[in-house]
């Protein structure tokens, strides 16, 4: 392994890590050592800037998926909220609280494997509402769409397209079997080819080990993802993960460094199960991370936005 200043230079110069090369430098590197570098990159790519998002949980409950970590499974006995389809004066109010809030992007995210046909042109409605009413930036998660669906999206003003691979491939199997890999690889493509910038992450926490870390940051890094959320697991009562034991503090702070040094220019993003990592937030903030969703984060209660944006401008970051 090379030393970590010449590794550093090799980055700059374009050199990105494989596997192999990953999977050593976490193997020979020290805390202090991977977050340094990680932060000296984000500095480099990102400068001060920091992105911040909110999310909106546009319709809940009663998946079709199987997915062990998720509340809203219908596999899953959990005392999540069951509603349909927002309505498009509830969805138009929460985005124009978080533009005047100054976050800088908005998303509806739903339960359920895709959209109908009239789900979809009742989101690309609200969709057109709120981009000719804000200046908000639009983000979507709405599950496996199709071509069509994805094109709509983009006619309608939304920009970036959601859809997290949640783990490495060869894990995902053992904690889904309702879909695929391949399968959110297929919509990923699909949204690219619309026109749309990818926003692709996963959770951590889910009982991985650290080569499927790696193996999971190398798969984001083939989507072409400009901003990569990571969620820490929060295991829901109910569901299959409840009773996993949390990851050490060690063990998300080299993970956060490790996306950080495999996507140098991309935007890091803190996502859900920030309440189970309150304490380390400036260490991670100083370690790669430059984004995060902010406000309540989905089934679970985020972080306030105004107490966000005080710390991010208090570290000297931009907003």
């Amino acid at each position: 392994m090379m030393k970590i200043d010449d590794l550093e230079q090799e980055l700059a110069g374009g050199y990105r890590l494989d596997y192999d090369a990953t999977l050593e430098l976490m193997r020979t590197t020290s805390d202090d050592e991977l977050c340094a570098l990680a932060g000296r990159l984000r500095t480099r790519y990102r400068g001060k800037r920091f992105d911040t998002c909110s999310i909106m949980n546009a319709r809940s409950g009663r998946c079709s998926e199987d997915c062990k970590w998720c509340a809203q499974s219908k596999y899953h006995k959990t005392a999540i909220d069951v509603y349909p389809l927002v309505d498009e004066q509830t969805a138009r109010k929460e985005a124009r609280y978080h533009a005047d809030k100054g976050v800088r992007r908005f998303s509806l995210v739903t339960s359920g494997r895709t959209l109908t046909g009239g789900e979809t042109e009742r989101i690309c409605s609200i969709y057109r509402r709120i981009a000719s009413e804000t200046d908000i930036a639009l983000c979507a998660s709405l599950g496996l769409l199709d071509r069509e669906q994805l094109r709509r999206l983009r006619e309608s003003g939304v920009r970036r397209y959601h859809c997290n691979l949640e783990t490495a491939p060869s894990f995902f199997p053992s904690l889904c079997s309702t879909h695929t890999t391949e399968q959110k690889l297929r919509t990923i493509a699909w949204a690219r080819e619309a026109g749309l910038e990818i926003c692709c992450g996963g959770i951590i926490g889910l009982g991985e080990t650290e080569e499927q870390r790696v193996e999971f940051a190398l798969a984001v890094r083939d989507t072409g993802a400009v901003s990569i959320p990571v969620n820490v697991l929060n295991p829901i009562p109910g569901t299959p993960l409840e009773n996993l034991p949390p990851l050490t503090d060690s063990e998300v702070l080299r993970t956060m460094a490790m996306m950080r040094i495999v996507h140098p220019e991309a935007d890091i993003r803190l996502a859900g199960g920030r309440n189970r990592i309150k304490h380390l937030e400036a260490r991670l903030f100083a370690c790669g991370v430059s984004a995060s969703i902010v406000g309540d984060l989905l089934t679970t209660a985020g972080s306030d936005i105004d107490t966000d944006r005080r710390v991010l401008k208090n570290m000297g970051f931009e907003l």
